[in-house]
């Protein structure tokens, strides 16, 4: 199999992090394409009509796409349990509380970086900030105790989502006001997964 990637993807990033957890780097391969929102890479178009990244291409069906999907996927592959019954639907909605904060922050980079000085709304560009603020508090606030203990899709969510802010949006401060979140990203953030997938601003 191969994963069509682009490095500084947040959402990329976390199937990134899920292989290295559960040691699939040698059934998939990882390809990196260069393609934005203007001008989408061909064989990102081949195995995602939106061209979109991440895309899973499989020699024996269609190739899958949407970070969520491929992960759920993987996830099944590798048996890993990343989604345990139990609790499986507050880690959905964690990692979909992740994902939002993903949504915000890179439509606020594709606003910096493909549209004029004077395309640009600062009123746009703060209320998506508005959003991935009040899901970085709501986390801190209400979801701690579900970023504890073994190892899942939300806590691998959640990491990806906040190392992309600091990556793109540092100045934000996302930090402050959520000790609790920043002591445990910190943590984190020191796991080999994590560290063999971080990018350089």
């Amino acid at each position: 199999m191969q994963l069509l990637i682009s490095p500084a993807s947040p959402y990329v990033r976390k199937v990134r992090v899920l292989l290295r957890e559960t040691d699939l780097l040698d059934r998939v391969e990882e390809v990196d394409v260069s393609t934005t929102p203007l001008a989408s890479d061909p064989t990102v178009l081949a195995a995602n009509p939106a061209g979109k990244i991440p895309a899973l291409v499989r020699g024996d069906g269609p190739a899958l796409y949407d970070s969520r999907v491929i992960t759920r996927f993987l996830n099944d592959y590798a048996d890993a349990r990343l989604y345990p019954d139990h609790s499986i639907w507050d880690i959905l909605t964690l990692e979909a509380t992740a994902d939002a904060i993903m949504d915000a922050t890179v439509a606020i980079s594709y606003e910096k970086r493909f549209r004029t000085e004077a395309q640009q709304s600062p009123e746009w560009i703060e209320a998506q900030w508005g959003k991935a603020a009040r899901a970085v508090a709501a986390i801190n606030n209400r979801w701690m105790s579900h970023l504890v203990g073994p190892l899942h899709i939300g806590q691998i969510a959640v990491a990806c989502a906040l190392s992309y802010i600091d990556l793109r949006h540092d100045e934000r401060g996302w930090r402050n006001g959520n000790a609790a979140l920043a002591d445990w990203h910190a943590r984190f953030a020191e796991r080999d997964s994590m560290q063999a997938t971080q990018v350089e601003g």
